[in-house]
């Protein structure tokens, strides 16, 4: 008898357990439902803003005032950027930081509607969701700060304010000035077509502006005076496609003449082209940038011009943790995906009629997708984090299935119901992450355990964009295209 008694503990302490941690579990779940209107507003606000990369005044207040009004405390311009911030609540370890993300994207102005119809012609817009990304990251902040206060947890929730992730690169200069360097466990997510919590990677990135100087002279009657900034720019453009046929496979090298000369009939003195390097390995990305320059030099010796570069973004690709992801993957199999109502998928159906070629159905949207070790060709500031901190990090379905990121199509979706949906999936997931690092420290030393055999032990974080360059502030200010 004695044996079943003792079993009998067991069972009736194992199942209240599970009932305490379902409580808790459901407790912070009702926390962003009780709210949803609420960051509705919020984020509907901010895809009116509309704001660009580091220009995100209003869109930073907003969020800041709706942490604050929750709690938290506020420390504004970090990093030296005016748009950054950090907000924490509670103290000591463990620290759990959730990635906030705002600014938008120029000439994607668009109405909330499922056809063409801009805002305003040449306007910027939020193509990428993030209206939606730095909501659902507070929402998940004050979900799990209420849930730290029931639960008497102990520990420091922090959300990060990042601004300029579109080319900005804002996360780098908050990651160089040490601003990650005590937190153990990072959490972010992304506006996108599925349900997918994969531990993912991708790609480096290297990029910036090289300037060529040259002099000016009558084209026709005297050309033998003149030398053409814009042959540097075209020499240099012709050597490195040539450099396309040794580069490795996975390479991605793309450039635009963003200023050519003014007249047809004056040689140019100046002439500028951007260049951007991507691969899938840091190391690779800043040997094939180097070669760039050096194609460069060489263009300007050519054509007895003079060149500067000047260094714009350096991203490091993302490291993925398979420990963490799996810890998002879970959760998000707990919350699940996006189910339409008639409207939404009325909105939908008239949405996709732009699309063109195969699309994936509009099933995907209710679908949570397997978990798989990941990559994705694209790049993100991210990754710089990612290498300091045991990171990970998820999408959940604000667009319609078949939606390209950065289209007039997502910014409609970005600001109606269907991503609103989505968002509120995204702050839930994050939140029930966010409680289980708090709660099992073991996942903690795990994540950070397989950080430092992915990255190496001789590992040193040396920014691509070098100790010394400053955020560029004002590389959004000729953004705005007006018809």
């Amino acid at each position: 008898m004695k044996k079943y008694f003792y079993l009998a503990v067991l069972l009736l302490g194992s199942w209240a357990a599970q009932a305490q941690k379902d409580n808790s579990q459901q407790y912070l779940l009702n926390q962003i439902d009780k709210k949803y209107q609420d960051y509705c507003q919020v984020a509907r606000q901010i895809w009116g803003f509309a704001e660009l990369g580091y220009q995100e005044s209003k869109s930073s207040a907003l969020l800041k005032e709706t942490l604050q009004k929750s709690g938290f405390q506020i420390q504004s311009n970090a990093a030296n950027i005016p748009t950054a911030f950090v907000a924490s609540y509670g103290s000591g370890k463990p620290i759990i930081g959730i990635l906030a993300e705002y600014d938008a994207l120029p000439g994607l102005s668009q109405d909330s509607v499922p056809v063409q119809k801009p805002l305003k012609e040449g306007a910027s817009g939020h193509g990428c969701g993030h209206n939606l990304f730095g909501t659902a990251s507070v929402a998940a902040a004050i979900a799990l700060k209420d849930w730290m206060i029931q639960t008497k947890q102990a520990g420091t929730i922090r959300l990060y304010g990042t601004p300029a992730e579109e080319g900005g690169g804002g996360k780098v200069f908050m990651a160089r000035s040490g601003l990650f360097d005590d937190v153990d466990a990072i959490l972010h997510w992304h506006p996108g077509t599925s349900n997918n919590a994969s531990a993912t990677t991708c790609l480096a990135v290297k990029s910036g502006l090289f300037r060529f100087y040259g002099k000016t002279a009558h084209a026709a009657a005297a050309p033998d005076r003149g030398r053409s900034a814009l042959d540097g720019v075209e020499a240099m453009n012709y050597m490195v496609n040539l450099m396309r046929e040794h580069v490795p496979e996975k390479s991605r090298i793309h450039y635009v003449i963003t200023k050519g000369g003014l007249a047809a009939n004056v040689v140019p003195d100046y002439a500028e082209v951007e260049y951007v390097v991507r691969h899938p390995d840091v190391e690779e990305t800043e040997k094939i940038w180097d070669r760039v320059v050096e194609a460069a030099k060489g263009a300007a010796q050519g054509t007895g011009t003079r060149m500067e570069v000047e260094v714009q973004s350096g991203l490091f690709n993302l490291l993925p943790n398979e420990t963490l992801s799996k810890v998002m993957d879970a959760s998000l199999q707990k919350v699940g995906g996006v189910i339409y109502t008639p409207a939404e998928m009325e909105f939908a159906t008239k949405l996709r009629e732009s699309f063109e070629g195969k699309v994936a159905p509009l099933s995907e949207a209710a679908t949570v997708q397997p978990f798989k070790m990941g990559y994705f060709p694209a790049s993100t500031d991210v990754g710089d984090v990612s290498w300091l901190v045991p990171t990970a990090g998820l999408s959940t379905a604000t667009w319609v299935p078949g939606t390209a990121a950065h289209t007039w199509q997502a910014t409609a979706a970005d600001g109606m119901s269907i991503g609103f949906k989505g968002m509120s999936n995204a702050a839930k997931i994050i939140a029930l992450s966010g409680a289980q690092l708090f709660s099992n420290p073991a996942i903690i030393k795990q994540a950070k355990e397989e950080l430092s055999k992915r990255r190496g032990a001789e590992f040193q974080y040396k920014p691509l964009i070098g100790f010394e360059m400053k955020p560029p502030l004002d590389f959004r200010k000729n953004a705005v295209v007006t018809k």
